[in-house]
C-alpha cells in the first residue's frame, strides 16, 4: 500500500546545456547561496555600521575557503587513499566529492584570516563574525541538499514511509528515506531560528553563542540523519558510525564547550565600537562609534 504513495524522482539534473556546458540544478542552487550570503551580510553590515567595502573580499574568501574546504574534505576524509594515489583528480571538482565537514574548516580558517586582515580596524573578531556566518551557512547548506535531491545523491535507506522517493534516475524501484529534504528542513528551521535571535536578542547575546548551538544543532541533526542514509563509500559498509557521524562528533563538543564559554565569559554580541544601546519609542537603536 505504501508504495503506491511514494513519490517516483527523475528530475533531470541538467536544466538545459550550453554547447557541451551543462547548467546543473546543483551548480545553480549552490550560487544562489553565495547570492543570498551576500545580501544577509549587506544587511548586517549596514545594521552594525560597517562599510560595505567589507562585501566583496569577504564573497571572495567564502567562495574560495568553501570550495576548496569541502573538496579537500571529501578528498582526505572519504577516500584518501585514492586522492594520495591520484592526486591531480583532487582538481576535478566536476567529477563529484565534496564534504560538508571539510568546508566548514575551510569556512572557519578563512574567516580567521579575514578577521585578522579587516576585524581589527572595525571593531570586529574571528567569533563576531562566525556568529553571523553560520546563519548564513545554515541557509546555504539546506540550498545543497536540494541540489543533492536534484542530483538524486546521498539517499537514505529504504523505507515504507508514504513519503520515500523512488530515484528512478538510479535505476531504483525501492522508496528510499529522502534524507536530503530531511536535512533541508532541519537547517532551515535553525537557520530562521539563530536568525530571529540575532534580530531580536543581539544586545543580550554573548560572543560565541549563536555559533555554539549552531555546531551543536546542525551537526546533531547531521549525526542522526546518518543512521538512515545509505553509505557514501565502500569503506562505509559495516561501520557502526559512518564517517559523516565520526566528523560531527568533534563539532558538537567543540558547540557544547563554546556554549558554555561564550555564556560564561564571552564577550558582548555586539561590535566592539558599537555604542551601549538604547531605547527610543520602543525600538533598540545601535549608534557606531565612526572616527570622523
Amino acid at each position: 500500500m505504501f508504495d503506491l504513495l511514494a513519490i517516483n524522482w527523475n528530475v533531470d539534473p541538467v536544466i538545459f546545456h550550453i554547447g557541451s556546458f551543462a547548467v546543473r540544478w546543483y551548480s545553480l542552487l549552490w550560487v544562489a547561496g553565495f547570492v543570498l550570503g551576500w545580501y544577509v551580510f549587506k544587511w548586517y553590515f549596514k545594521r552594525e555600521g560597517l562599510p560595505l567595502s567589507l562585501l566583496d573580499p569577504l564573497l571572495i574568501t567564502m567562495i574560495v575557503a568553501s570550495i576548496v574546504g569541502a573538496r579537500l574534505g571529501h578528498c582526505l576524509f572519504y577516500d584518501s587513499a585514492y586522492y594520495f594515489a591520484h592526486p591531480w583528480e583532487i582538481l576535478m571538482i566536476w567529477k563529484g566529492g565534496l564534504a560538508s565537514h571539510g568546508g566548514a574548516i575551510g569556512i572557519i580558517l578563512a574567516l580567521w584570516w579575514y578577521a585578522h586582515k579587516y576585524g581589527k580596524k572595525n571593531g570586529f573578531d574571528t567569533l563576531w563574525i562566525l556568529d553571523r556566518m553560520c546563519i548564513v551557512v545554515c541557509f546555504v547548506g539546506a540550498l545543497i541538499r536540494i541540489g543533492n535531491l536534484m542530483n538524486s545523491e546521498i539517499c537514505g535507506n529504504p523505507t515504507d514511509l508514504p513519503w520515500g522517493f523512488v530515484f528512478e534516475l538510479r535505476g531504483e524501484t525501492v522508496p528510499k528515506h529522502p534524507t536530503q529534504i530531511y536535512e533541508a528542513l532541519a537547517y532551515t528551521i535553525l537557520g530562521f531560528a539563530l536568525m530571529a535571535m540575532y534580530r531580536y536578542r543581539l544586545p543580550k547575546l554573548k560572543r560565541g553563542t549563536i555559533l555554539g548551538i549552531f555546531f551543536i544543532v546542525l551537526f546533531g541533526v547531521r549525526f542522526l540523519v546518518e543512521f538512515i542514509k545509505e553509505p557514501q563509500v565502500e569503506a562505509e559498509v559495516g561501520l557502526s558510525l559512518n564517517y559523516g557521524q565520526q566528523l560531527s562528533i568533534p563539532f558538537i563538543i567543540v558547540g557544547i564547550g563554546l556554549l558554555i564559554w561564550s555564556l560564561k565569559w564571552g564577550k558582548p554580541a555586539t561590535l566592539d565600537k558599537m555604542e551601549t544601546p538604547r531605547k527610543g519609542g520602543g525600538t533598540t537603536h545601535y549608534a557606531h562609534a565612526v572616527k570622523k
